[in-house]
């Protein structure tokens, strides 16, 4: 594989940690570089474990709040819905054929 050289700025925090991982792994900086970013990559598009739990929450906040009906009661008022929608919407008896 090729490899190309690029410059990128870096506070020195990150500087300081990338050096830290690179002993500690007894690799060059570059490697730990190249593993990060195929890491990130890998992880776009998917929940951070902060993301997970704060879903979570919303979660267990907003199911006791969904209303309790009995099964019947739901079919009905879905019916109803149905019927309501094949037969044009909400119109009331003086806005039908305007």
């Amino acid at each position: 594989m090729g490899t190309v050289k690029v410059t990128f700025t870096l506070d020195e925090p990150t500087v300081a940690r990338l050096q830290a991982a690179a002993e500690r792994l007894a690799r060059p900086k570059s490697e730990v570089v190249r593993e990060a970013i195929q890491d990130f990559h890998e992880r776009i598009g998917r929940l951070s474990e902060r993301e997970r739990r704060h879903l979570l929450r919303a979660f267990d906040d907003l199911v006791p709040r969904i209303p309790r009906r009995p099964l019947a009661r739901v079919q009905k008022e879905l019916e109803d819905l149905q019927r309501s929608r094949r037969a044009g919407g909400r119109r009331s008896a003086g806005t039908r054929g305007r």
